[in-house]
């Protein structure tokens, strides 16, 4: 008893300083990670049986033989729509039923035609589009093509492995009946914990190889660069995905964290392909990337004259489940992304206030301090849109209650609140405190709703109230009766404009193995929890959702998480966790949001100025106007750090965090438009150099700068002192890259060091783009929605442009209903065409256009000339500015809902 409430002090009080990487186990003390990463390259026992093969209009069908010990697998390959293939193995009649995943996909995947190629007593090849598999029987083998190039190979290496259900060993004499196995494989031991494993070992694992490949990107969420590292040989245990409450996360490293998605994409100069592992069970991943050869190797290559190969070499374990696996055939970066979004599903549109600031912290006090901080903002003339609630509003940490002392009235809070235009946001936390008269606790008690031990008895841990228990979610009458809460009725005191935090869902258990929930755990449905582990957190918010749906239902919902699995872009935005106030915190922001990004998970932040400690002002500042650029834009701290609202600051600190803000909120319409577009093209909304420019080599590794859809390029500052910083300008001569500030050009072929001061973040727009912005200073985004525009017209060497805005009520689903605006730019020869691009959808808007700054302009403009419906044709004056870098047409005057032209005389 004095452990836990020890380790429910030290997360209390802050006095953990560090990861305590004893806490949580490395591949050898995990057993089928041990086993499986020692399967050798010699492993030739499964064979493919050709003779029972079957072949339909979209699938293959045969038994996959374990031939030492004569056990039959099904193989299945399927083609899918849009160049991926789907292939499946499982047991043909398990001793217990192998967990399947459910609700990661978006649905069930669009089959397509396959075309027979070939097939001989050896192997069978099939066509998909320009793609062709290619399936050999012994050893068993899978080749993929892009046209004639072979891109993968599954169990290249011959690491495939399926641990077939069996029942346990007797013993006689000391001896087993059976060949020996792992000795954790039936019982394991980890620190005090014991894992009874009634089914034994169960672990599934294969080995993919990626030919030409020169990086690898993906397999979120880690601490750690966006291209993958060599793991194994370089020295790292391998990427490991389980969703664990690491205190104080440690950077550059391959530990689990909060989330797990396992997809990958291999990339190289002419093709790129990308895997998803449809398994939520614990999961191990080596990596081998040939550009992390040795200096032996090196030598070798330089001495014989070879040039060294470039090639991927993966091997993804897990500890239950079937081979589910997804093939994405690319044949580009953005192809292969947008293949793997459009399986598991996009985000849909948030409401336009949450792409705002959200001030939060661990706790504000009261309803006066509530109060107190939006008045402070206004004063201050700071933006900001929600205010958010950590664990103390409650009423002794008891979900859907109100501490009856120091939030007595939150309607009224709440109310005042959206006076102002701004929001309130509360934590909803997955433990449920066990006490005598609480209402969740004893709905929970006495309908059986909770998960139990693996006696039977119902679980109990420790966590924020103490001891607690936990909702089986994986029930569907749980997950109903849970929704429900939400509703105005059940949550007293909460409103339609109240949203959710949903922190600890990983789930976070303080006296259990490695933070979170013993494996031998039961679930609904006979699951233990080391079937689910990963996907738990996706239940939990997915029942949020539902349940903020049920209560406002033609509002569009706002949830953050902290868990997540893939597919839970569909329901929540994340954000990076508990961070730390140190640089290096800032700077793997940006990779990590990046690794999101690529695996179809855009809504993505981190805690400005770290949760943890207290950041002095330069970082503070550096934060703000780097967090500018990332989707989440949130300020959070540890309720043991000093208030950092932006207004307790002297004035030079505040002007920069104000331009900061102010420049998020100016650039609204395009992260509005974003989103929009992501969901109607599954791009992800921020997008690594190498997305946009797959075959400059010089981009592969670089993290450190990020592209806002293709049009605008920045490089945060995130280096203490700096005076100057190198940023890499892409896309060849030809491409001109403009300063936002002062216009200054930038072609796009290589690294320019720029000079930076406090005030100054390098932010660049690509010459070819129109970008529309909201210049107006507001005190919210909700205030903004009437406003408007200034489009910016950043001209190429073809002084040509084209940009597009999205627009519509900003948080109802009405434009479902066709009721939005959805406009292109366009400049060319001198004219500005404005154009509806979806004709069919209609929005009655008051925003118009009230500027048009057109950089590097033609010379010699007198005046423009604006012609439309309304307006008929009018004369607009003009004015050069910025040393004739740009050019100003003053007041069109036109609303967005009419399409028009402005010609340049």
């Amino acid at each position: 008893m004095f452990c836990r409430f020890l380790i429910l002090l030290l997360h209390l009080t802050g006095f953990i300083i560090a990861v305590d990487k004893g806490n949580f186990k490395t591949c050898e003390q995990s057993s089928f990670c041990r086993r499986l990463r020692k399967v050798k390259p010699d492993n030739t026992k499964y064979v493919l049986d050709l003779n029972s093969l079957e072949i339909s209009d979209h699938s293959l069908e045969a038994k996959l033989m374990n031939t030492e010990e004569n056990v039959q697998l099904k193989f299945l390959l399927v083609t899918l729509a849009g160049d991926t293939f789907r292939l499946i193995v499982d047991e043909y009649q398990p001793l217990h039923p192998r967990y399947r995943v459910e609700d990661a996909l978006n649905g069930e995947p669009q089959i397509a035609k396959l075309e027979l190629l070939e097939r001989n007593k050896d192997a069978v090849s099939v066509k998909l589009g320009n793609n062709k598999a290619t399936v050999k029987s012994d050893p068993f083998k899978l080749e993929f093509y892009q046209g004639e190039a072979l891109v993968a190979i599954v169990n290249s290496r011959n690491l495939f492995e399926f641990e077939h259900l069996r029942s346990k060993p007797t013993e006689v004499d000391g001896e087993s009946d059976v060949p020996k196995v792992d000795p954790g494989a039936w019982e394991e031991n980890f620190k005090s914990h014991h894992d009874n494993k009634p089914r034994g070992p169960e672990a599934v694992g294969v080995d993919i190889s990626f030919p030409e490949a020169m990086r690898a990107y993906g397999i979120p969420e880690h601490a750690d660069k966006f291209a993958l590292r060599t793991t194994g040989e370089g020295g790292l245990d391998p990427y490991r995905l389980y969703n664990l409450d690491v205190f104080e996360y440690e950077l550059d490293s391959t530990m689990a964290i909060y989330g797990a998605i396992p997809v990958l994409y291999a990339h190289g100069l002419k093709h790129t392909v990308g895997i998803f592992w449809h398994n939520v069970a614990e999961t191990w991943i080596d990596i081998n990337n040939s550009k992390d050869v040795n200096v032996v190797s090196s030598i070798v290559n330089l001495v014989s004259g070879n040039k060294a190969e470039n090639r991927v070499d993966t091997h993804f374990m897990s500890e239950s489940g079937v081979v589910d696996l997804f093939i994405f055939m690319g044949p580009k970066f953005a192809d292969a992304v947008k293949q793997y979004t459009t399986l598991t599903g996009t985000a849909p549109i948030p409401q336009i206030f949450t792409l705002g600031y959200h001030q939060c912290r661990w706790n504000y006090n009261d309803e006066t301090d509530v109060v107190n901080v939006i008045d402070n903002f206004d004063n201050g003339d700071f933006p900001v849109d929600f205010i958010w609630l950590d664990i103390e509003y409650t009423d002794g940490k008891k979900y859907f209650t109100w501490d009856p002392v120091r939030f007595k009235h939150p309607l009224e809070m709440q109310h005042n609140l959206t006076a102002t235009g701004r929001k309130l946001i509360v934590i909803i936390d997955p433990h449920v405190k066990r006490e005598s008269g609480y209402f969740l606790h004893e709905d929970a008690l006495s309908n059986d709703y909770y998960i139990k031990t693996k006696d039977g008895n119902v679980y109990e841990g420790w966590c924020w109230p103490g001891a607690s228990s936990y909702l089986d979610l994986l029930n569907p009458v749980v997950a109903d009766y849970y929704s429900e809460l939400y509703s105005l009725d059940k949550f007293r005191g909460s409103t339609d404009n109240m949203y959710i935090w949903n922190d600890m869902n990983e789930p976070s258990v303080f006296n259990g193995p490695e933070i979170t929930m013993p494996k031998d755990c039961l679930h609904h449905g006979g699951w233990e929890h080391r079937h689910i582990h990963n996907i738990y957190g996706h239940y939990y918010t997915k029942i949020t959702y539902n349940g903020l749906l049920k209560r406002t239902p033609n509002t569009r919902p706002f949830i953050l998480t902290r868990a997540f699995f893939a597919g839970s872009q569909r329901h929540t935005a994340m954000w990076t966790g508990d961070n730390a106030a140190e640089w290096s915190h800032l700077a793997i922001s940006l990779p990590m949001c990046l690794s999101m990004a690529v695996a179809g998970y855009s809504f993505c932040g981190a805690d400005i100025g770290g949760f943890f400690n207290n950041p002095d002002t330069e970082l503070l500042q550096r934060w703000y106007q780097a967090g500018a650029w990332l989707p989440f834009y949130r300020s959070h701290a540890h309720i043991d750090t000093k208030r950092r609202e932006p207004y307790l600051f002297e004035q030079d600190v505040q002007t920069r965090i104000r331009n900061a803000l102010r420049l998020r909120y100016a650039h609204l319409p395009v992260w509005y438009t974003l989103f929009w577009e992501h969901t109607k093209t599954a791009e992800p909304v921020i997008r690594p150099l190498v997305y946009q420019y797959p075959d400059d080599t010089n981009v592969l590794d670089i993290d450190n700068q990020l592209l806002i859809g293709s049009s605008i390029l920045v490089r945060p500052v995130v280096e203490s002192r700096a005076s100057t910083v190198n940023v890499y300008f892409p896309g060849g001569a030809s491409q001109i890259w403009y300063d936002s500030e002062d216009w200054r050009e930038y072609p796009g072929n290589g690294v320019v060091n720029i000079p930076v001061t406090m005030d100054k973040v390098p932010v660049y727009y690509r010459g070819g783009s129109i970008i529309p912005r909201k210049d107006r200073p507001r005190r919210a985004a909700s205030l903004m929605h009437d406003d408007p525009y200034t489009l910016y017209v950043v001209l190429d060497e073809n002084n040509s442009a084209n940009g597009a805005l999205y627009t519509d009520d900003g948080h109802t689903f009405a434009y479902k209903s066709k009721e939005y605006l959805y406009i292109q730019f366009k400049f060319k020869d001198n004219t500005l065409t404005s154009s509806i691009i979806d004709k069919d959808a209609h929005f009655s808007s008051r925003e118009w256009i009230e500027r048009v700054v057109v950089v590097n302009p033609p010379k010699g403009i007198k005046h423009a000339d604006i012609k439309s419906k309304s307006l008929g044709t009018l004369k607009l004056e003009t004015s050069y500015t910025n040393d004739e870098r740009s050019l100003v047409v003053r007041k069109p005057g036109v609303s967005v809902q009419e399409e028009f032209t402005i010609t340049l005389v």
